[in-house]
């Protein structure tokens, strides 16, 4: 769907209103007079729920499995159609042997999942009771049903080719189970609505599938578009939280503030996770944040991501998140050794040349030459190293600190019991904790009072003054650093003074500071402050002098 106009003030945008017809787009008759609250909506959720019949993919009973047979299964040839589940209750799954599999033909996937769920308590590939629901026509639907169970079934069906669906009827089959019951998905709409009645400026939009089922849902409240507004500069996003009863991902856009600590912009929650979506939430954050567009963008590295990082941020520059590529390098290559030394080649501040020659030597001593995902790391390293980096804007996002705390964070307000309306309301307790944090930092930013530790007093009084407590304390170091440099060498060439800067012990090392003091302009060609967004030690030497 194309992008809505982008605004131009923040003051309140149009929300999503709730559709005329709620009783088409949720799928029953609702009464708008009896849904008049959201606590009254609760109701009308638990009473739907209370239709659905929960019970165990463990529900064959003893009788079940004295049936009488309708196959010979041994030696046939030809394929057997299963299409009804009569005919999955005359099979003695007992008898079949893993290379009778790939002769089942199946009707629909309906009964793909029917087929699979006994044929599994006799092959022990199911590694656990998946939950399903019964629906008013008795049909038995599986809430979960994960990849490997998938795998599984091809392996004994001899291969993908032998199986009768594709893994495309499967995804397809999963999210149609995602779907909300209509009161919940109500309950979740009319629960912002109340929300933006106190605050003006809370953007929230959902999308409905052909079916008019709540399919996707984004909001965010006025202080995450303000938060945005000043530094959105570097945004970052994540979909692999899955901590809802509908186990729909979650997806939470954020940044870093000027504490350095981590700030929610956006959420979203999905059914899906295909290119399309992205681009729908993408387009939704710019409507919401009034056309601004991210200098960079920090993912996962899921691909359907990019092509709407791509499509929809075009100059913004992309960068994987460091926290999951090292989570990757363990189950990948599963060597903490490994483990340790790719973070350090991901993570040091090197030159290109000198990140090459620790990469190659790693790969050397783990005998990794060979790995696949060794291999298409290296391809994509100007996306994750450092030394690939450097000179793009990342606002501190060099390590994982932010990614590992945001998922602590959520782990400890939101699980997969809560529906739509208690996640949103425990994911808002989240971010209120995250906002106190805030509160904190900027107290003692007001009130602290660090000590001067260097021979850069001036610059760094000057520098307490300015920063933040957090940033103060990030810079500090820095300053330390700049002590022990000198300059080699300098340069007239126009308007600009190059000044070779180095240490006494690494005199073949140097770094060309470029300044115009006329313009109070100041650059270096290791590019860190272009990176972190703070002068580091070779301009600081210069500042200082």
């Amino acid at each position: 769907m194309p992008p809505p106009p982008p605004r131009k003030m923040l003051p309140p945008p149009s929300r999503k209103m709730l559709p005329q017809r709620l009783e088409e787009v949720m799928g029953q008759k609702i009464s708008h007079e009896r849904v008049n609250s959201e606590h009254i909506s609760y109701d009308l959720y638990e009473q739907e729920e209370e239709k659905h019949e929960e019970v165990d993919v463990d529900y064959m009973d003893e009788d079940d499995t004295n049936v009488e047979p309708m196959f010979d299964y041994h030696g046939f040839d030809e394929g057997y159609n299963i299409d009804s589940l009569e005919d999955i209750g005359m099979i003695e799954f007992g008898n079949i042997r893993d290379e009778d599999v790939c002769h089942f033909h199946f009707s629909d996937v309906d009964i793909v999942f029917e087929f699979y769920n006994r044929y599994a308590r006799t092959r022990g590939f199911s590694a656990r009771k998946n939950r399903t629901r019964k629906s008013r026509a008795g049909i038995l639907k599986l809430k979960n049903f994960r990849w490997a169970d998938i795998l599984a079934l091809a392996n004994q069906a001899g291969g993908y080719e032998y199986l009768s669906f594709t893994q495309r009827d499967m995804y397809n089959k999963i999210a149609k189970q995602r779907h909300q019951l209509p009161g919940d998905a109500y309950a979740a709409l009319k629960y912002l609505e109340d929300q933006a009645i106190n605050d003006h400026s809370l953007y929230f939009n959902n999308h409905m599938d052909a079916d008019g089922t709540l399919h996707n849902l984004f909001w965010c409240d006025g202080l995450s578009r303000a938060d945005y507004l000043l530094f959105g500069d570097v945004l970052a996003f994540d979909a692999t939280y899955k901590r809802n009863k509908y186990m729909c991902p979650l997806v939470v856009f954020f940044g870093v503030n000027h504490h350095n600590q981590t700030i929610i912009f956006a959420d979203a929650l999905i059914c899906d996770e295909e290119k399309d979506m992205y681009r729908w939430l993408l387009q939704q954050l710019k409507v919401a944040m009034n056309g601004k567009a991210p200098v960079s963008v920090i993912t996962d590295g899921d691909l359907s991501m990019k092509f709407a990082i791509e499509k929809e941020f075009l100059n913004a520059h992309h960068r994987l998140c460091a926290w999951h590529l090292i989570r990757n390098a363990t189950n990948n290559i599963g060597k903490p050794q490994f483990t340790s030394m790719f973070k350090k080649c991901m993570l040091g501040d090197y030159e290109m040349d000198v990140f090459r020659q620790k990469w190659f030597e790693m790969v050397e001593e783990f005998g990794v030459e060979n790995k696949n995902w060794v291999l298409d790391m290296y391809k994509k390293r100007h996306s994750w190293a450092t030394a690939h980096i450097r000179g793009k804007f990342f606002a501190g996002f060099r390590n994982t600190s932010q990614c590992e705390g945001l998922n602590s964070i959520i782990a400890k307000y939101i699980n997969s019991r809560y529906n739509l309306v208690e996640f949103i309301q425990h994911f808002n307790r989240c971010v209120d904790h995250i906002r106190w944090k805030e509160v904190q930092a900027d107290l003692a930013s007001v009130n602290g009072r660090p000590s001067i530790q260097t021979c850069f007093q001036q610059l760094e009084r000057s520098a307490a003054n300015v920063y933040t407590l957090s940033i103060f304390y990030m810079f500090q170091p820095i300053l330390v650093r700049a002590a022990s440099m000198k300059v080699i060498s300098m340069r007239q060439t126009g308007s600009y003074v190059i000044y070779f800067v180095g240490l006494d012990q690494t005199p073949n090392e140097m770094w060309r500071v470029f300044c115009c003091d006329i313009e109070m302009k100041f650059n270096c060609s290791c590019m860190r402050m272009e990176s972190f967004g703070i002068p580091y030690e070779h301009i600081v030497l210069r500042l200082g002098a």
